[in-house]
């Protein structure tokens, strides 16, 4: 998030609110990021959404190493450089939701929204995303956060990158849980025939003890 900062295009939509949100209240946008992050945590109760440690690391990383990155990259004037700065850090992003998701030691307080509104409502994974990003710029915008042609990108790019990025990084040993983030509503295997079954079933009697058998065991019982 800090390199979109420093590329001077426009941020993304969280960082668009709490820019808007660090403007009236003179806190940092780091900090903001990370109160922000723990309030979005409320959210999860009704999406019955589960805490873990990429929740809690994300909380407090995430607004800390965007002030570091602020801090220690400077900010460019030069085109060449605040463009491709742009991409990377829309790249970044996008396989970063894909890592710690996939890594199964909870999603960050966004994607946990994210994951928790996907499940809840079966919409798939880019159109909750699109839409929460969409939602969240309008309000940030409106806060006086900084709004450019990188808002744009990341908000559209960033809902499909993350459901890419979730396909890429899956642990193999995680398939079945996997399946509910990101291949929800894929065909469920056919169920076998039971009438096939019921056949073999029936079969098996005369196939075991002969013609004779088979023939005993339709008589009544006595």
């Amino acid at each position: 998030m800090g390199l979109m900062v420093r590329a001077g295009l426009g941020l993304e939509p969280w960082s668009v609110l709490n820019q808007g949100i660090s403007e009236h209240t003179g806190v940092s946008i780091g900090t903001v990021t990370i109160i922000g992050g723990a309030l979005i945590l409320l959210l999860w109760i009704p999406l019955r959404q589960r805490v873990g440690l990429g929740t809690v690391s994300n909380v407090v990383v995430l607004g800390l190493v965007m002030d570091a990155t602020i801090a220690l990259v400077p900010a460019y004037s030069s085109w060449a450089v605040r463009v491709p700065m742009l991409a990377l850090a829309v790249a970044l992003n996008g396989a970063a939701t894909g890592l710690y998701i996939s890594a199964r030691f909870g999603p960050g307080p966004r994607d946990g929204l994210m994951t928790g509104l996907h499940l809840r409502t079966g919409r798939p994974i880019r159109l909750v995303r699109t839409c929460i990003e969409v939602t969240v710029l309008v309000v940030g915008f409106v806060l006086g956060g900084s709004v450019g042609v990188g808002t744009v990108v990341y908000a559209l790019a960033i809902g499909p990158m993350a459901q890419l990025f979730l396909r890429v990084f899956a642990i193999e040993g995680l398939e079945e849980e996997r399946s509910r983030v990101v291949a929800a509503g894929s065909a469920a295997p056919a169920p076998q025939e039971p009438a096939a079954a019921s056949e073999e079933q029936a079969a098996a009697p005369e196939a075991a003890t002969g013609p004779a058998a088979a023939e005993s065991a339709t008589r009544p019982g006595c």
